[in-house]
């Protein structure tokens, strides 16, 4: 009985979700973008996520010039939607609105190389090439076991051979690319000006200054504090309470 009353409430949520995501997507074609705003965000404390949801609402803030949350929300977006062109292009028109121009050092030698190599893919695709090659090997295995001649059964263990490569190679880069996308820790700057300090104190002074919209990668936090770290490479301390993390679903 009371699976069937989780079943119905789920039903209703997501049927609820659906009819306030077109109420705000006819808001915003009226340019009602304070509105839409409005609803999107509703849907969000109701517990739905999708990037869709967080990209229409990124439109709703950029619209209504507000850098901070229309950032976040395209950021939100591209975590659940990587490879998305759209997205990407918006993010880079509300990143204009933002007043740091943070710079990125370019990272040399294997480790950045590697990187690079597995960022070509989200860890889920690298996990359904891995799928896919599995399904491959398998298909090959039997060409092999049933192969009439000697010459089909060595082109088809050579395919095995091939397959296992691909799916070793797959696997072990959807673990690190989890890996690296669980250590990160992005966040964006909500506070329209912040003090960024040498060291986690009120009385300490400030090392320099961030604006509302600007990315940052947290490396750790203590107490109201969290040490962050620029593109630039440049690190400091800033108030929790003026970034928002954009993991945190």
């Amino acid at each position: 009985m009371k699976k069937l009353v989780y079943l119905f409430l789920m039903i209703a949520q997501t049927l609820f979700a659906q009819s306030a995501f077109q109420k705000g997507n006819e808001l915003y074609k009226s340019e009602q973008f304070e509105e839409a705003a409005v609803v999107y965000e509703g849907i969000l404390k109701s517990g739905q996520q999708s990037a869709e949801l967080h990209f229409n609402l990124g439109n709703a803030y950029y619209k209504l010039h507000k850098v901070a949350p229309a950032i976040y929300h395209y950021e939100k977006a591209l975590l659940l939607q990587p490879n998305d062109a759209e997205i990407q292009t918006n993010l880079k028109f509300a990143q204009k609105m933002a007043i740091d121009e943070i710079k990125v050092v370019p990272k040399v030698g294997f480790s950045q190389m590697l990187n690079e190599a597995l960022d070509v893919f989200h860890y889920d695709t690298w996990a359904w090439i891995a799928t896919v090659f599995s399904t491959v090997f398998l298909l090959f295995f039997t060409g092999y076991y049933f192969g009439p001649t000697s010459l089909m059964k060595r082109l088809f263990f050579a395919g095995m051979i091939l397959a296992l490569l691909v799916i070793a190679v797959s696997v072990g880069a959807a673990v690190l690319e989890r890996k690296h996308y669980n250590s990160e820790r992005p966040a964006i700057v909500f506070a329209e000006v912040a003090s960024v300090k040498n060291e986690p104190k009120a009385a300490a002074p400030a090392a320099f200054e961030l604006h509302e919209g600007t990315k940052v990668f947290v490396l750790e936090t203590q107490d109201k504090w969290a040490k962050i770290e620029l593109t630039d490479e440049t690190q400091g301390w800033i108030e929790k309470a003026a970034i928002k993390e954009l993991k945190q679903f």
